[in-house]
């Protein structure tokens, strides 16, 4: 496929959301002068300095790369001024962009948005979509302003929720729809048949950055609502859990007809281990122990010992449960 007008397109993303949005806008054909992504971080057992999804996918292809702190200076903006680009596409890219960087490009800048504004604006739509239930997401390429997530949309398309989604394999989806739908954005600008829609106000809600505190299992909140939050901390940061002063991840669960003081171990055997929260029970089907890997129930209990009676630590702080 081939662009309908040239078009310099210029890129800011990091992770590998947006590696795959930069992979088919090559793919299509469309020069790319200049690639923002964040610089390099330490990753891994040995901490080794590591490029990001986007960094690799830039040098593998022979694109300039720039990998500012910050654009605040005219100086951190200088490459991506001289590329002159026509427009800027922006994808999970972990910096907000100042009116300045706005306007440079002739054409805008487009930015790929993992939910279906306005709702879950911010910058943990996937999570915060599959912890809340909801029953479908999606992609909205939307033109950038000064505001978090705020500006008109350009196109918006929806993506069901498998009951069983995690956010490991609905960020996988959404990235190739994400993909497919920046290069049709593309065309449509070049063509000029691009429209802007102004967000409604009504349905607005924001996605919270995710930290790794609040992955701590309440065993006072419903089976239900904790079983939501395994699968969106799944794969980051992974929902926690504390038996005997052992620290464990949880991986995969599912709410269970059962009941009994929340925390308390109500049976554990190769079905999985059945945990009373405070609305029915949890079942554990996939543990990890710091170190080891991610096992089945059957497997783990083998060289972890789980009994009925145990009891799992309630929460990471005292106070009243929550309600849900």
């Amino acid at each position: 496929m081939s662009p309908a007008a040239p078009l310099r397109v210029a890129f800011a993303g990091t992770p590998e959301f947006a590696a795959t949005a930069l992979r088919a806008i090559l793919e299509a054909g469309y020069a790319v002068p200049l690639v923002l992504t964040q610089p390099d971080r330490p990753s891994g057992r040995g901490m080794k300095l590591t490029p990001s999804a986007v960094k690799q996918v830039a040098l593998a292809n022979g694109l300039a790369v720039d990998q500012p702190e910050r654009l605040r200076s005219e100086a951190q903006r200088a490459a991506l001024a001289a590329c002159a680009p026509d427009v800027l596409v922006v994808a999970a890219y972990g910096l907000i962009l100042p009116r300045a960087v706005l306007e440079l490009p002739r054409r805008g800048c487009l930015n790929i948005h993992a939910s279906l504004l306005p709702r879950w604006r911010g910058a943990a739509p996937i999570h915060r979509a599959i912890e809340a239930g909801d029953s479908e997401t999606g992609i909205t390429i939307m033109q950038m302003d000064e505001g978090l997530d705020t500006g008109p949309m350009l196109m918006r398309r929806a993506l069901p929720i498998a009951p069983d989604e995690t956010t490991g394999t609905l960020h996988d989806r959404l990235a190739v729809l994400g993909a497919q739908m920046i290069v049709e954005a593309l065309a449509a600008l070049a063509d000029g048949a691009l429209t802007a829609t102004p967000q409604p106000q009504a349905g607005t809600t924001y996605a919270a950055k995710i930290g790794r505190d609040e992955a701590t299992i309440d065993w006072r909140r419903p089976a239900h609502v904790l079983a939501r939050a395994v699968r969106a901390f799944n794969p980051f940061p992974g929902a926690a859990a504390t038996l005997n002063g052992h620290p464990l991840k949880v991986w995969r669960a599912e709410a269970a007809a059962a009941g009994g003081v929340p925390g308390t171990v109500l049976a554990a055997d190769a079905d999985g281990v059945v945990v009373a929260c405070g609305e029915a029970a949890l079942r554990l089907l996939e543990l990890q122990r710091p170190g080891s890997r991610r096992l089945p129930a059957g497997e783990f209990l083998r060289g972890f010992p789980i009994a009925a009676g145990d009891r799992f630590d309630v929460a990471a702080a005292a106070g009243t449960p929550p309600v849900d």
